[in-house]
């Protein structure tokens, strides 16, 4: 059966993912595909690292943005801010380990924000080459402090 459940991967993945659950809970490992069912675990995590850093790449970039185009900053870039932080903490809610991952990367997603933004606005500012905010300001910090930060 585990040709069977291989095959049925290929073929059809949301039959694959149900009956790899029945056998994980009928204790019927032995028939269980677990080569693309590792693989499908491992994607979990990396779907959810992605995700928070990409809110994070949103939060710093509008960060970036309201320092270097203060005369444009209003309501949505703040709200897109906001909305970034809320989604980031409702993961790390369900993944503390999230929290380091973001901390490990906070160097990268930072510059990753900064040539987003710069492209964006189609500006040659001069932005701090290391990230001027630390993880937990950007997280748990007062959003109004961070705005208005001078660099």
């Amino acid at each position: 059966m585990a040709t069977t459940t291989k095959t049925l991967y290929d073929t059809d993945f949301v039959e694959w993912t149900a009956r790899t659950a029945q056998l994980v809970r009928e204790g019927r490992f032995d028939e269980v595909d677990l080569a693309n069912l590792a693989e499908e675990i491992e994607d979990l995590g990396k779907g959810d690292r992605s995700a928070v850093r990409s809110q994070l790449i949103r939060m710093l970039m509008h960060l970036v943005k309201q320092h270097i185009q203060p005369e444009r900053s209003g309501s949505s870039w703040r709200t897109s801010i906001m909305d970034g932080r809320n989604e980031i903490l409702t993961k790390l809610e369900d993944s503390p380990s999230l929290r380091h991952h973001l901390a490990e990367n906070l160097q990268k997603i930072y510059q990753r924000a900064v040539r987003s933004a710069l492209e964006e606005t189609s500006s040659n500012a001069e932005v701090p080459a290391k990230c001027p905010y630390t993880l937990d300001e950007l997280l748990d910090g007062n959003l109004n402090a961070l705005q208005k930060r001078s660099w």
